[in-house]
């Protein structure tokens, strides 16, 4: 990896791909770790060391010590749910307040902004998105309408400017006529702006740009996935923001020809949290058993995950729309007991064979599977790629051939060590 650079890592599919851990995996190779969007709907779980932590705004490399970082400009915080993260980290022996820096620019979810996201859903009726209720739609609304309140605020007037970002939320809720109490949740609430004070914070584009002059290296951290982006993904089911690899450059600060690799991360299968189109969905005993081999529940909301097989058809438009240069294939050992492993090549649409994503995924699509024989072999325990077996070599093969990127890393395990660098 040359240094100056910077490299992103995301999620090609619908989310929960396991991105924490692959970036507390590759974080040794980086002086700094750099968020650029979502906000505590993102729950990123690493496990090491016989310690589970999921982290929901705090960037995943703050477990390798020394390491700069950086919740970006892009992102949106919760100043009482940080300040919960940040103190169990703390209290489990993760120093943070020298080493992770917080921009200005990001935007603060105010506790009517969760107020106004369960009002909007509740219009919405059977039509609801499925958000997870943490007020990210309604923040990045005010952010685009102009009327955002940030970071940088807390520094200065910031009763004034919340008292009237907080009327306007109000004078919205009453005509909704929409009943709500947020005493307890504002009362932590400015407990948590009080909290980040503590933090550096800073001119995050300044920051980032100043460590590429001097030669530093730069992972930058998606959270969700491709196929949620605003303007990409199944809308409407989608986040409200971009989290393809153009939201590293508009969520962080930094110019397009800095970006270096563009590491895409995958399941061997598919899921998808809340609503929203799905076509390689599973409701029969093996999208059961899938969710129960991969405990495909929702790292922040506990909710089910819908399971299916992989889709290749999704997979080449994200790789497309990202750049990506290399992929890294998550929960490989979900699929061990298998007889007979699919994967959707195509999708038939209104008769018609497709090869491509096309804008309305919701009506009519029928996937074209290809089927690969079960690899039937335990490889949690494997330490190198050499001890692949023969049917599971074929798979990565076959990926590789469909999706013509390289699969560099191959997860075997939630765990840390459990991780494959291929030759």
């Amino acid at each position: 990896m040359e240094k100056g650079k910077v490299d992103v890592l995301l999620g090609l599919q619908w989310g929960d791909e396991g991105k924490g851990k692959v970036v507390d995996v590759l974080t040794p190779r980086y002086d700094v770790v750099a968020r650029f969007q979502g906000g505590p709907n993102a729950g990123h779980t690493l496990e090491f060391e016989g310690e589970k932590y999921v982290l929901r705004s705090v960037p995943s490399g703050i477990f390798q010590g020394g390491k700069v970082n950086i919740i970006g400009n892009g992102v949106v915080l919760a100043p009482d749910l940080f300040m919960d993260e940040a103190k169990a980290l703390e209290q489990s022996g993760h120093e943070l307040k020298s080493r992770l820096h917080i921009s200005k620019k990001a935007h603060l979810i105010m506790p009517t902004h969760r107020v106004l996201d369960a009002a909007y859903e509740a219009q919405k009726g059977k039509n609801k998105v499925g958000t997870t209720g943490k007020g990210i739609g309604p923040t990045y609304t005010d952010k685009v309408s102009r009327n955002g309140l940030r970071v940088g605020d807390i520094l200065e007037n910031f009763p004034e400017k919340y008292a009237a970002a907080k009327a306007r939320h109000e004078a919205i809720l009453k005509s909704l006529n929409f009943d709500y109490d947020i005493t307890e949740v504002e009362k932590k609430w400015l407990e948590g702006i009080e909290y980040l004070r503590q933090f550096p914070i800073v001119d995050s584009e300044h920051e980032i740009n100043g460590y590429l002059r001097q030669g530093k290296s730069v992972l930058c951290e998606g959270a969700q996935g491709t196929m949620l982006d605003v303007d990409f993904g199944s809308y409407p089911f989608v986040t409200s923001s971009n989290t393809i690899c153009a939201g590293a450059c508009t969520g962080l600060g930094i110019g397009p020809n800095k970006i270096g690799e563009v590491y895409g991360i995958m399941k061997a299968y598919c899921t998808r949290v809340g609503a929203g189109p799905f076509p390689t969905e599973l409701f029969d005993e093996t999208g059961k058993r899938i969710r129960d081999l991969g405990h495909e529940y929702g790292a922040v909301t506990g909710r089910e995950r819908r399971c299916g097989w992989i889709d290749l058809v999704a997979l080449r438009y994200s790789i497309m729309v990202n750049g990506v240069t290399q992929l890294i294939m998550m929960k490989s050992d979900v699929l061990d007991g298998f007889d007979t492993i699919k994967a959707c090549v195509a999708y038939k649409q209104n008769g018609q064979l497709i090869d491509y994503f096309p804008y309305n995924i919701e009506d009519g699509i029928e996937p074209v599977y290809e089927e690969l024989p079960g690899w039937k072999t335990d490889m949690t325990k494997f330490t190198s790629e050499d001890q692949f077996p023969k049917e599971f070599c074929d798979y990565i093969s076959f990926l590789e051939k469909q999706l013509e990127t390289p699969i560099k890393i191959i997860s075997i395990g939630p765990d840390r060590e459990q991780t494959i660098v291929r030759k």
